[in-house]
């Protein structure tokens, strides 16, 4: 039996996960547990504080949690994954650990809309300042670095618009200016992007310092869904592929607020018959 680096899909089966030592059983069990047994004192004391690796209280870690974020992270290429319960958490969590108050970030301007209306409205209470790029113009995103900028945020296709970003290209200038570029990578999914095309080229090796998935994170939110948008499939001949966009007709940037303008507009006339009435 040779050696060989495994393929995509024997990592998306079992990157992470080994047979239990004691049974023998294939399949990663759900761990239900809240604590963890210390061998003793000294080593509750290394695992506290962070001198040991290991299972401290299940909040923090669980090994059915290991797994998933082992196995996104072998799937993506990465050194290490961290699961959380959403998108908006998982964004939370990179920015914060980036950025203190005045700072700056910039993103592009085609993006689920979620992420724009964290970014335009809570991420102020933090004094965290979004400085906005077109997704298709690689100068925009170089105008828009100061020295306060601390990442770039896009996403490989954008939500709901399927708008593909250059990401070698802005990580370009990314690594010009020392600064992390954060990947929502959930419409395309390792397998789309990065994860098919190993070795990778050294392009997009190096391309995004963060990925973050929704595991739709909603790899949108990061619970792991990783699933295609909802549309109609339709193939031209043999491994051919395509999706039919959702009807946009008046340009919104997110499917959520289009579903939602009919509504306010029948509210607004049921709003209207009651008063006339």
């Amino acid at each position: 039996m040779t050696d060989r680096a495994p393929g995509f899909h024997t990592l998306a089966i079992h990157a992470g996960a080994a047979p239990d030592a004691a049974t023998g059983a294939r399949a990663t069990p759900i761990y239900q547990t809240t604590s963890f047994v210390f061998d003793d004192v000294d080593h509750a004391a290394s695992l506290f504080g962070l001198q040991a690796f290991g299972n401290i209280y299940t909040r923090m870690g669980n090994p059915t949690n290991a797994v998933l974020e082992e196995r996104v992270a072998a799937l993506e290429g990465g050194t290490a994954a961290l699961a959380v319960a959403s998108g908006h958490a998982a964004e939370f969590l990179c920015f914060h650990a980036l950025m203190q108050p005045g700072d700056e970030f910039v993103a592009a301007k085609k993006l689920y809309g979620g992420s724009i209306n964290q970014f335009n409205h809570s991420y102020k209470n933090f004094g965290w300042n979004v400085i906005w790029a077109d997704s298709d113009d690689l100068e925009a995103f170089a105008a828009a670095v100061t020295p306060k900028t601390k990442a770039i945020f896009i996403e490989s296709i954008a939500n709901p618009g399927g708008v593909i970003v250059d990401i070698a290209g802005i990580s370009k200038i990314a690594r010009k200016h020392n600064i992390p570029l954060i990947v929502d990578n959930t419409m395309a999914t390792p397998y789309l992007i990065l994860g098919r095309r190993r070795p990778l080229p050294d392009a997009l090796q190096a391309a995004a310092g963060v990925q973050r998935h929704g595991a739709r994170r909603d790899l949108r939110q990061f619970r792991l869904r990783h699933r295609l948008p909802r549309a109609r499939p339709a193939r031209h001949g043999p491994g051919a592929f395509a999706l039919q966009r959702l009807h946009d007709p008046d340009g919104y940037r997110d499917a959520a607020a289009a579903h939602a303008a009919p509504l306010r507009e029948r509210a607004r006339g049921r709003d209207a018959s009651l008063e006339a009435s």
